[in-house]
């Protein structure tokens, strides 16, 4: 077969074989993906018969004997309606490079050879923290304070406020309780720190929250089970002494929730991303909303007690109809993988990470992608790093973080 044919079948098998397998791992890991992309799939078995198809397609195609079968690799991300998706997908494609793709010096893939990557929808950074130590996932990314709780095995924990029932835990359980069943994850390692998650906190004009104190009484989505939404929103309500029971608190997804926000359904909604986020840019195009400040005494109640946070501004006209910009606070998204994955094969993706054609990616993607720097790739790492990513900071003369604390 000439060379040129059978890089135009694998560079089409590829093409086939990663948007099929990545509905269909999207269908089997995520049990409660999407509400919307649910019910699409719900009478409609064609994307996982695509799948297998491809994967025979894959098995079935004659190969030249240099070529090796591909290797995938699952990124966790969180809904896929919001940031971390998106930028999945883009350092997926980043990172991989299918038999038969053009060299990266020829303007091809500049990803580690034979590797396909998917970016997989799932319920965010606890969830990928939990998927990752236990093996159900090679890589995701999580939010650095979630990181570091989950590597040490504790997480903080919420009394019971006034008003609310003596001993009664939260109808969904915190990172906490979770930690006590699972207890420390003690393979979680860091590739990168990527961006800065920023805090939103989303309310209806017509609901009369205009700060965080508003929120009593009022219908507000927290966060999915399994979130970094759901933790973060824990905080903040902990830092003005609003407990979880004074609201009338939903744990729908951001699909979920955004749909009932833009049907004057719900007060406010929670979510941690780098903006702007696509389920809120969306559901602000159809839904009067402001974005209410962490600001104050809550933001430096926060500053103060949690090191991984820090203070961040969401700029004016970043969503439709919201042109002030807004007070809140961030925490840095980790890029981190699982301790057993091969040294060569973390210090290839690490290299392709910071390839000059994932700078050209990155830029052209979502804008949270163009705050994914060298120069910060370190900044909020608070567990230890792959020796396969640090041996490429370290041929890059970078200053290695010290050995986390335990």
């Amino acid at each position: 077969m000439p060379d040129h044919d059978r890089m135009r079948r694998n560079r089409i098998r590829f093409r086939l074989v990663r948007e099929s397998w990545s509905i269909f791992l999207n269908r089997e890991h995520d049990s409660r993906f999407e509400k919307k992309r649910a019910a699409s799939f719900r009478n409609d078995r064609a994307p996982r018969r695509l799948a297998l198809t491809a994967l025979a397609l894959l098995t079935l195609t004659p190969r030249a004997p240099a070529e090796e079968a591909p290797r995938f690799f699952r990124i966790g991300t969180a809904a896929a309606t919001g940031t971390y998706f998106q930028l999945g997908a883009e350092i997926a494609n980043a990172i991989s490079k299918p038999a038969g793709a053009r060299d990266c010096e020829r303007g091809g893939n500049c990803g580690v050879e034979g590797l396909v990557a998917v970016a997989l929808a799932t319920d965010g950074s606890v969830a990928n923290a939990l998927a990752v130590g236990q093996g159900q996932l090679e890589a995701a990314f999580v939010q650095a304070d979630v990181a570091r709780w989950a590597y040490l095995g504790k997480a903080p924990a919420f009394a019971p406020g006034k008003g609310c029932k003596r001993g009664a835990a939260p109808p969904v359980p915190t990172l906490a309780a979770l930690l006590a069943k699972t207890g420390a994850i003690r393979n979680l390692r860091a590739i990168a720190a990527l961006y800065p998650e920023t805090v939103h906190v989303v309310a209806r004009i017509g609901s009369a929250v205009r700060t965080l104190g508003d929120l009593k009484g009022k219908k507000v989505v927290l966060g999915e089970p399994g979130s970094g939404t759901l933790a973060e929103a824990r905080l903040v309500l902990a830092a003005i002494a609003l407990p979880e029971c004074s609201v009338k608190a939903g744990y729908q997804s951001l699909a979920e929730a955004a749909a009932l926000i833009e049907q004057g359904k719900l007060d406010a909604l929670f979510i941690i991303g780098g903006p702007p986020v696509p389920a809120i840019a969306d559901a602000a195009a159809v839904q009067k909303l402001r974005l209410v400040a962490v600001a104050g005494k809550a933001r430096d109640a926060l500053l103060d007690t949690y090191p991984f946070l820090t203070a961040a501004t969401i700029p004016g006209a970043t969503y439709p109809g919201i042109d002030a910009a807004t007070a809140t606070v961030a925490v840095p998204a980790l890029f981190i993988v699982s301790a057993a994955v091969p040294e060569e094969l973390v210090y290839g993706i690490t290299k392709a990470l910071w390839q000059d054609a994932t700078r050209r990616l990155l830029d052209r993607g979502h804008p949270a992608g163009r705050a994914i720097r060298l120069e910060t790739a370190l900044d909020g790492v608070a567990i230890p790093l792959h020796p396969g990513a640090a041996r490429y900071y370290a041929e890059r003369g970078m200053a290695l973080p010290a050995s986390p604390p335990p």
